[in-house]
């Protein structure tokens, strides 16, 4: 893949680190004189100390082969720019970081693929780590609706039910899901059916409309705060 990143900052070098760690060809477009010459000496890839926001910049960059352009920079009317400008160049998978959340719609109306501040997304996974424990990892749905991780404690309700006495009790159903189950013994995650039976230590993917509430995850055998 050929890919264009936009800024060596905080964001966009470990970015340029991944992807010329696999194998893509890159090419750096960064202002800064000495974050340019940092990353050129440290990656084996072409380095601009250019404006991105200059379209004769994204040309030299070789926008008319580009697979794709990450715009990383701290600024979101600079991304904005960026991604305009690579519009009009038709380089076909535009990405950007977007630090103001009230900016994400401008974004979206430009059809550009987002990704939220990773600093606010960092406080939320240490917040996440203190007020739930017990959820290994999570992702959005929406406004309201998330797909987490969780292992079944021993003493768990559903410990031992098959997913349909579950639902019979109650206990998941509704806007609750259970999507995946690894099990320690299981060379592969187990597709969930009707006649699976949950047993404890089981790490279970869940998908939850309203959330992960202490509801939700009291079922799993995390007894957390009620607030």
């Amino acid at each position: 893949m050929y890919l264009i990143v936009v800024g060596a900052g905080d964001i966009g070098t470990p970015l340029v680190d991944l992807a010329t760690d696999s194998g893509n060809e890159v090419v750096v477009i960064e202002r800064d004189e000495e974050r340019a010459e940092r990353a050129s000496r440290q990656y084996d890839c072409l380095v601009l100390n250019d404006d991105a926001t200059s379209k004769e910049t994204l040309q030299d960059a070789g926008a008319d082969r580009a697979d794709a352009l990450i715009s990383t920079t701290d600024q979101d009317a600079t991304n904005i720019m960026v991604c305009l400008l690579a519009q009009e160049l038709s380089i076909p998978n535009i990405v950007s970081v977007v630090h103001n959340p009230e900016h994400m719609s401008v974004f979206e109306q430009i059809g550009v693929n987002t990704m939220q501040n990773p600093q606010s997304l960092i406080a939320e996974y240490l917040y996440r780590a203190v007020s739930r424990p017990s959820i290994i990892d999570f992702m959005h749905i929406g406004e309201e609706a998330e797909v987490f991780e969780i292992t079944v404690g021993p003493d768990a309700p559903i410990a031992g039910k098959t997913l349909r006495e579950a639902d019979e009790a109650d206990l998941i159903g509704g806007q609750t899901l259970i999507v995946a189950v690894e099990r320690d013994r299981e060379d592969t995650p187990i597709t969930p059916r009707g006649n699976t039976r949950i047993e404890a230590g089981d790490l279970l993917t869940v998908y939850s409309g309203i959330g992960v509430t202490p509801e939700v995850t009291d079922v799993f055998g995390h007894v957390e705060d009620h607030d």
